[in-house]
Parts: structure tokens; sequence; C-alpha cells
């Protein structure tokens, strides 16, 4: 959505580039709401934790940092380069692990802030909350379903602050959209379209490993966790968003943006009733067992959902929200609304069908009735338009999760919200692969076909 690249989410890459190269990398100016907090007492900095340091992560990492009155404590990760990155990052002597427990169990930690792959999420969550810590998680929250239903309850148990990574929410276009939306402007709404796609190997995940990745360097037992273990894979370890055995695929990866922004705008924060998806391998055969095309059509309470991924054909980030006033598009630095009357602008052809007196007694009614009065001003519905320089939507949805930290003020994306937008990329997944529409039963906790 951002004019030269192909979705909002590629914007941590920038900062993760950046903070490889050591401390004297830039990032763009605070958001203006910032400029009143740079001075924070001592006893309102938040220490937090960082578990996860790879693309990603360290990208999290280099931004978290930037923040007034926030510092990384230490860093774990399990592959021993990423303590070389971390150190990069933040401090020469920042402590790092391999075992992210060694972070629950410090007491001068506030918080986490994590980005592993995705089979790792439930039990770095349950394991924070468990210990008494707030937690930023990456999205997709969840794995599977039954991962998120553990996660809810463990964070509702344990009283702690969940915040899921996904930007959308911290948008200030997708603010002012919400905003629109709430007062009326669209009037009823009809349907909601979201797509993105890619069209270059790093956008499909087919990432180069790092060169001196083995088993002396990166604990893969571990890694893998409670999946069927197999062998060291340089290229599992860096591509796991290809295998539904440590990732969801396209639809954690992207589709779970287009969703949660979808949820904030609408107003909805509920699971679809329904999914049907459609897809395929059409370009990445590389071995992967996700689809690299899906595409996916949701029943939100009658609301209908479409949205369409894509990893061989390169679409800019876009929603066109449609109601019976108009129309919404939304990009990723822009919105615009087109008003739409709902009512005949001219006579009505069906009446071509009207023998010719009945047709010019109706012509004449119609023209008496709508066209404008000589002397009274016509009536011109006015577009709406916003439009700025792409907007960082990482550092603000980061800042919200630590203010809470602080001040104890619930977040917008917490665990259910993010419970909600995973199930929707979990029944994605789960339609494609039973070829068949599912649905979400919420007694059961499950999903059905």
């Amino acid at each position: 959505m951002k004019g030269k690249r192909n979705d909002w989410s590629r914007r941590e890459f920038l900062g993760t580039s950046a903070a490889a190269a050591g401390a004297s990398f830039a990032v763009g100016p605070l958001p203006r709401h910032f400029m009143n907090l740079a001075a924070v007492a001592p006893s309102d900095r938040v220490r937090f934790g960082m578990i996860g340091i790879g693309m990603q992560g360290s990208g999290l990492l280099a931004n978290a940092i930037t923040l007034p009155g926030v510092e990384c404590a230490a860093a774990a990760d399990l592959y021993d380069g990423r303590h070389v990155l971390a150190r990069e990052i933040v401090r020469p002597d920042l402590p790092v692990t391999r075992r992210y427990q060694e972070l629950l169990d410090n007491k001068d930690i506030d918080c986490i802030v994590a980005a592993v792959p995705d089979h790792w999420h439930k039990q770095v969550v349950v394991d924070a909350v468990s210990a008494g810590k707030d937690i930023y998680c990456e999205k997709p929250m969840s794995h599977s379903p039954a991962d998120g239903v553990a996660m809810v309850d463990a964070a509702k148990r344990a009283g702690r602050i969940v915040q899921i990574g996904s930007q959308r929410v911290s948008s200030q276009v997708c603010a002012k959209a919400k905003e629109l939306i709430a007062q009326g402007t669209l009037g009823d709404l009809m349907l909601v379209e979201g797509w993105l796609g890619r069209n270059d190997p790093t956008g499909a995940w087919e990432y180069p490993p790092p060169p001196d990745l083995s088993p002396k360097n990166l604990d893969w037992d571990t890694w893998q966790g409670t999946v069927p273990k197999r062998a060291f894979d340089p290229f599992i370890f860096a591509r796991w968003r290809c295998w539904k055995e440590y990732g969801t695929g396209v639809a954690g990866d992207l589709l779970v943006h287009l969703v949660s922004g979808m949820m904030f705008m609408v107003g909805i924060n509920a699971p679809p009733k329904q999914a049907s998806a459609v897809g395929g391998i059409r370009r990445w055969k590389d071995g992967r067992n996700m689809p690299d095309v899906h595409a996916v059509v949701y029943d939100y309470d009658g609301l209908p959902v479409y949205m369409r991924l894509n990893l061989g054909t390169e679409m800019p980030e876009t929603y066109r929200i449609q109601g019976s006033k108009g129309l919404l598009e939304v990009t990723g630095s822009s919105l615009s609304f087109t008003p739409q009357s709902g009512k005949d602008q001219y006579p009505s052809y069906y009446t071509g069908s009207y023998p010719r007196a009945l047709r010019q007694a109706y012509l004449a009614k119609w023209h008496e009735e709508n066209d404008p009065k000589v002397g009274q001003p016509v009536a011109m519905p006015e577009a709406i338009s916003f439009s700025g320089p792409d907007f960082d939507d990482v550092r603000p949805h980061l800042w919200t999760f630590f203010e809470a930290v602080r001040t104890r003020k619930p977040v917008t994306e917490d665990v259910v919200f993010g419970h909600h937008a995973a199930l929707a990329c979990h029944m994605a997944n789960e339609s494609y692969f039973r070829k068949s529409a599912v649905s979400w039963d919420e007694a059961a906790k499950s999903i059905k076909t």
C-alpha cells in the first residue's frame, strides 16, 4: 500500500536492515504525540525482554528502543548469530541467552516482545503471562484454533496484557476510515474487499539462510518444538512460513493484516460465521505445502468479506469498503470516499418496454419531479480524500503496548481481538485443505465443515 512497496509489513525490513548496521541507523521522526514524552522518569521506564531476533524480531527490537522510556534488558534466540545481532542493535553487553525462560524469571524485566515462528506462539505467550509478564506477540496470534483458545484462557486467568502485532489497528489511515464508517458516511455496509499481492522470491519467503547456520550454533531440536522431528534443514529454519507444521502460510502472514484492519475499521470483534476458500501452489513449487495463491469469502454475520492473496502477481494492499451511500478505498497512505445517492439519476430504461403514451406520461412526470428547478441550487455530492506520507504504524503499535504496561490501560488488539483475527485465517486454511466451506463452532471451540 505504500508507493514503492507492495504491502505494509515490509516496512519492518527497513528497520531490520538498518539495525544490522549498528546504532547509527536512522529511523523516521516519531509521531507528534510522542514529542511531549521524551523525558520519562526512571521509575516509569519500561524494561522489556526480546524473544526472537529474526527478520521481524530485529526490526521490532530496533524500533522499540527508539521509544521514550523504553529499554531492552535482555534478548533470547535459539540461533547464536542473533545474539550477536541483538548486541549490535542494542549495546555490546546486552545479556543474551538461548533460553527465553530466563527472561521470564528475571524480575527486572517488565514485559516481553516476542517474534517467533507461529508454532511457538502459544507456548511463549502462555509461559509469559503465567510468569506475570505482559507480552506483545507477533501475528498471527496462534498456530491453530486450539492454541488460540488456550492463549485466551491463560491471559484472562493471569490478568496480563497481551497485544498482537498486526499493526493496522495503529494506522492513522485506518483510524480515519473507522471514523467515517462509524459516523454513517458509507450508510449500510454491503460488501468489503481486500487484496495484496507480491511477485518476488523474498516476498514468497524464499529467504537465504544464514551461511554459518549449523546444529552447533542453533538449537535445532528445541526450535522444532512439538512438531515431529526431522533432520537439520537450514531452509526450513529460514522459510518456515512455507510449511503448515511451523507456520500458517499466506493466511497467517498477510491475510491476518487484511482481516485485522477490516475488523478495526468496520467495528467487528468476532470470528466469521463461515469461510470458503480456493487457491493452490501456482508459482512457488519449492516443496512448500501452503498455497501461494489464496482467495477466501467470509460471512461476518451477513456481511460478505472477500479477501485475495497472491504471491505471483504484485498488487498494492488495498481495501474497498462498499456501502449504500458510496465507496471507500483505503491504501497505506491514503483513503478516498466517493459518494453515491442510491437514487435514479435518469428515467428508468425499463420504460422502454411501455407503449408510447404510457412511456411519455412517465417521462413527463419523472422530469417534473426530479429535474433541478431553475434558480435553485443543485446538490453536488462531495468526495472525501485524505493522503499523506506513508505512515509508520509499527512504533505507534509498540508504543500502545508499552503505555499499556505502564498504565494498565486496555489495548485494542488484545488477546480476544487477536484470537478472532487468527480464527479467520485458520478457517481460510481449513477450507482450502478440506475443499469445502467451514464454520466456527463457538460451543465446541472448533472449526466444522
